[in-house]
């Protein structure tokens, strides 16, 4: 696949992956683990784009705990494009100074924005997804998304809402809302509508749409962003980001932009779902790890176990992590046990979406060596 030279790949990696507590933490979040292979996710991340841009063409956006490992482990990016957020401000304001800063070096630069713990399953299929979307975003003030087609009636995603009859560019379907998060009853009534997608995370729109939209719906933070962009490559770089950033608004880009674009209606609001099939998963929790491995491998009676011996007995659907130590399981159903050093989780494959409520209180508790 030829590189398209226009188009640069946007990582968002500030997140710190609390449901995948005790084994993320504050300094190796989730989408430093391998959890999924032998490379850990931001590498998969950058390795499946990598085929499709260069790699100085890539951007990561993080935080101070986490940039020197992400440095280490993808040491061929340049090193003064993977920003650290001096505070987190959610994922507009991280996406926009990325646009605000590909503005200023290409005026014809084409944006994709990716979440960097994501697992795709297709990836010959998933660059050429790409390939089309890029063309939608390069050919006007468009806003494209990557929708998944729903296979089951999922609280944990956003829904997108799209126009089956008016198409462009022959795939890509026009946008009439986005949902966060329904309960199970409305959920079950998107997916039997059969005109909802999942809300991949995943999207695509030149820079100068994007600065153009924050400017319109996030005046001033845009402002901000735009005064933070211009001092890139100068000594008052660093103190400009530290001093500026914090009074960004902390918002996501789907409430500060999205939101109000399709608000315009489907033709005004120039935003497009390419329904997009390639193995996507977002792996959001350990029962999500669990179940994206089973359906992988097929492990005898459901049962995943890292350890350094095993015994089972009327054992099923469990998910222990023990490295190093033998793990007898006997009459248990559907549990999640991951053991560290200095930290054991114990839950069920129901309750595993609780996980990230231990992290916080631990931090109110101020038990810091643990988070």
């Amino acid at each position: 696949m030829a590189k398209n030279l226009n188009f640069y790949p946007v990582i968002l990696a500030g997140g710190r992956g609390t449901r995948f507590w005790p084994l993320s933490r504050r300094k190796l979040a989730k989408q430093l683990l391998a959890l999924d292979g032998k490379q850990t996710m931001i590498q998969q991340t950058v390795a499946r784009l990598l085929p499709m841009a260069l790699a100085k063409k890539f951007w990561i956006i993080t935080n101070e705990d986490l940039r020197l490992a992400i440095l280490k482990q993808l040491p061929k990016l340049p090193k003064d494009q993977v920003l650290a957020e001096p505070v987190g401000r959610n994922t507009a304001p991280a996406i926009g100074l990325a646009a605000f800063l590909l503005l200023r070096e290409n005026p014809d630069a084409v944006i994709g924005m990716f979440p960097s713990d994501h697992v795709i399953g297709d990836e010959e299929r998933y660059r050429e997804t790409l390939g089309r979307g890029i063309e939608i975003a390069a050919s006007g003030p468009n806003i494209l998304v990557l929708g998944i087609p729903p296979n089951r009636a999922e609280t944990g995603y956003g829904y997108i809402e799209a126009e089956g009859g008016r198409t462009f560019a022959g795939e890509a379907l026009r946008v009439r809302r986005f949902t966060e998060k329904p309960d199970a009853k409305k959920a079950a009534e998107f997916v039997a509508a059969g005109s909802y997608f999942w809300n991949s995370g995943i999207f695509l729109w030149s820079a100068r749409t994007l600065t153009d939209a924050l400017r319109e719906h996030l005046p001033k933070t845009a402002s901000l962003l735009e005064e933070i962009a211009a001092t890139f490559g100068t000594r008052k770089f660093a103190a400009t980001f530290r001093k500026l950033y914090p009074k960004c608004e902390n918002i996501s880009v789907d409430y500060a932009v999205l939101e109000p674009r399709s608000a315009k209606g489907e033709q005004a609001g120039n935003i497009f779902c390419l329904p997009a099939d390639f193995g996507w998963n977002d792996l959001g929790s350990w029962t999500a790890l669990h179940e994206h491995h089973t359906a992988k491998s097929n492990p005898p009676e459901g049962n995943l176990v890292a350890a350094s011996g095993v015994c089972l007995m009327n054992a099923r659907g469990n998910y222990i992590h023990s490295p190093g130590k033998f793990v007898a399981a006997v009459g248990v159903s559907d549990l999640v046990v991951v053991e560290t050093a200095d930290a054991l989780l114990i839950t069920t494959r129901q309750h595993a979406q609780d996980v990230g409520k231990v992290v916080k209180y631990l931090d109110e508790k101020k038990m810091h060596k643990l988070v």
